[in-house]
């Protein structure tokens, strides 16, 4: 599986000699919540080995509503006494006897035909997961809350050439269905703040732009992830749209690197951008980075009307990461390494199940 690969190991190394102060999480419990989607997984394995060549001895508990898929994505940990499995929706109270130094909520329909054909399930996974998650910190304790929200709440600029930073704030269609994602996000972040404020719990807010890499689950139907799914099966690249939208993206290894920074430096009550400044590209832009790696041709068919549903509205959406920066975090892969380095690990990964 992933942790043994080579080249995902070798990210891994990368987030564990990037993040600056990682052993204050020396002995500590951590809980991971989606800790098997895209940027959960990766955490949990983060996490795990920090105890493998830090020797931290971190209690890392992975959350996700689906225990068999946990024990297949970890099978590497299962038998690790650091490692600990709980079986949960977040949607409901969390029930268990375990204090937690540490909460990483990184649960939510982050799909866009989630966002179509659940869309109160998207909403309810973000508002009432934060409140959950948040009501267990205050009644039994917690040193920081760290809540992953989107770069989809900044919704659609009024300039074409503006950067979001973390106070700018778009037009969002309250009555598109597809707006149960950012508003859902949003309120979160404001529970988040609240909670802060009223009852003095740490929180911070992570912000990640589009975020790709190899632990992608097989029902992630984003662009870049359908592209990378056709070249892993051998097929050239299907465009549903001209792919003109020009957007962010970041790699999963500086993605988590950013968050680990932010639950470590960042200051209480504040979101911070993450999002790297080399990967600013259009969705066209990615099909052909990917063809060129793989060999393929682009060729383009209509799309469905749930997937039009689906599209994001905004035709860019650009983060500033300055705050980010400014705790001492950098991205290091710009689109086509990590573009190679997603396809290259899914490849063996796949090969040597």
């Amino acid at each position: 599986m992933f942790y043994n690969n080579r080249i995902y190991r070798e990210d891994l190394k990368y987030i564990f000699r990037t993040v600056n102060s990682l052993d204050k999480l020396n002995n500590c419990n951590v809980l991971v919540t989606g800790a098997s989607g895209l940027i959960g997984s990766l955490l949990v394995d983060e996490l795990m080995f920090c105890n493998e060549i830090g020797k931290f001895g971190i209690n890392v508990f992975a959350l996700g509503r689906n225990k068999l898929t946990l024990e297949k994505r970890f099978k590497t940990h299962y038998n690790n006494k650091y490692f600990h499995i709980i079986q949960h929706d977040v949607s409901y109270p969390l029930d268990c006897s375990y204090k937690f130094d540490y909460i990483i909520h990184a649960a939510s329909n982050a799909y866009p035909q989630a966002f179509i054909t659940d869309p109160v399930g998207t909403v309810m996974g973000n508002v009432s997961g934060v409140y959950n998650l948040l009501e267990y910190s205050r009644k039994n304790g917690l040193k920081r809350f760290l809540f992953v929200s989107s770069g989809e709440v900044y919704g659609e600029g009024i300039e074409d050439n503006i950067e979001f930073d973390e106070k700018y704030s778009g037009y969002v269609d309250n009555t598109n269905i597809r707006a149960c994602y950012p508003n859902a996000k949003r309120t979160a972040e404001t529970l988040c703040v609240a909670y802060t404020h009223q009852y003095g719990i740490e929180t911070v807010i992570a912000r990640p732009c589009h975020v790709y890499g190899p632990t992608f689950t097989s029902k992630d139907n984003r662009a870049s992830f359908q592209f990378i799914k056709n070249v892993i099966n051998n097929e050239d690249i299907v465009m549903k749209s001209k792919g003109l939208q020009i957007r962010s993206y970041c790699y999963t290894s500086d993605c988590v690197s950013g968050i680990l920074t932010i639950l470590l430096h960042g200051a209480t009550g504040n979101a911070y951008n993450i999002a790297n400044k080399k990967s600013i590209v259009s969705i066209r832009e990615i099909a052909e980075i990917i063809a060129e790696i793989a060999g393929k041709k682009i060729i383009t068919e209509l799309p469905s009307e749930i997937e039009k549903m689906s599209y994001n509205p905004s035709t860019r959406s650009v983060l500033n990461a300055n705050k980010l920066e400014s705790l001492g975090w950098e991205p290091k892969f710009d689109m086509r390494t990590g573009l190679e380095r997603t396809i290259n690990i899914v490849k063996q990964v796949y090969n040597q199940m």
